[in-house]
């Protein structure tokens, strides 16, 4: 067996927070005879289902502590997953460590936490992961030889990656940078959560942005150029990142850089008011002729 070669899936590891869709994927899994292992919330939720499932702390013989915040970080773990099954293979089995050929982890809903405005400092600190990133990292690390979920949107296609073979090398690369996504994300909320406290400048070192593709672009700044729309996910409301488009056809570089700045302008009036950007000039009403005199018009009447 090769790691570019579909790799049989004999242990996973589950370990969720969000359990949309959990237990029909642990289902699924334990159907096509995968040993499951699990933590916490996650094992309470396997085990009063009906799925079997090891508690990770019997699988390690070491005991959860300090209310949880270690339970996952013990050599039985991530040299399960860490380990290269075509070179590791005695020191993993001169320590008694099973391979873990499945890692399905998403962390703890820190962002979620800080968005509540009771929320105080010491609730959102005990929301930032430890062993749930390392878990992550190291299965995205050597994703030659294990696959790592994180987003129950892709709990079907890994069922149907395994049921045809094409759990394959390529697949597992595709889930990896999917997951460093995700560690890279949820780190950067931490930062700018951190950066923001009442004992942090007013203006950090750094900022972070976590950001989404909304949409391809008709084309880009020029007809010759490309562009795409990206949207910061902790954009505040009432931001062009947060709009929706209703009607109209496709986007291009200049709509959307129009349509920031129309909006920014007409932010700046307490009561109702229009304003009108042409090449992302505002423009006094007469100075674009043609284009605004229906619009013209109607705001005379």
């Amino acid at each position: 067996m090769t790691a570019a070669q579909g790799i049989p899936v004999s242990r996973a590891l589950l370990s969720v927070s969000d359990k949309t869709g959990l237990l029909d994927f642990a289902r699924a899994l334990h159907a096509r005879g995968v040993a499951l292992l699990s933590t916490g919330g996650t094992f309470k939720a396997l085990t009063e289902a009906g799925i079997p499932a090891t508690e990770v702390a019997d699988f390690t013989g070491f005991p959860e502590m300090m209310d949880g915040r270690v339970k996952t970080l013990h050599p039985r773990i991530h040299g399960g997953i860490l380990g290269r099954r075509d070179q590791d293979q005695a020191v993993m089995a001169a320590h008694g460590i099973l391979p873990i050929d499945l890692v399905c982890v998403n962390l703890y809903p820190f962002a979620a936490t800080i968005a509540r405005p009771e929320t105080s400092h010491a609730e959102a600190i005990e929301q930032i992961d430890i062993g749930g990133p390392a878990m992550v990292r190291s299965a995205a690390k050597n994703h030659a030889w294990v696959g790592i979920v994180t987003a129950p949107s892709q709990y079907a296609e890994v069922i149907a990656a395994l049921d045809s073979g094409a759990f394959d090398l390529n697949f597992r690369a595709t889930l990896a940078k999917a997951a460093f996504q995700h560690t890279a994300a949820y780190d950067a909320t931490i930062a700018n959560y951190l950066g923001q406290s009442a004992e942090a400048p007013a203006y950090p070192e750094q900022l972070f942005f976590h950001a989404e593709r909304v949409e391809i672009l008709r084309y880009g700044e020029n007809p010759h150029q490309t562009a795409a729309f990206y949207r910061d996910l902790d954009a505040p409301a009432g931001t062009l990142g947060r709009a929706t488009q209703l009607a109209g056809k496709a986007l291009s570089f200049n709509n959307i850089a129009d349509t920031d700045a129309a909006l920014e302008c007409v932010r700046q009036f307490a009561q109702p008011a229009c304003v009108i950007v042409k090449h992302a000039n505002p423009v006094r009403c007469g100075d674009c002729s043609n284009t605004c005199r229906g619009l013209r018009s109607r705001l005379r009447n």
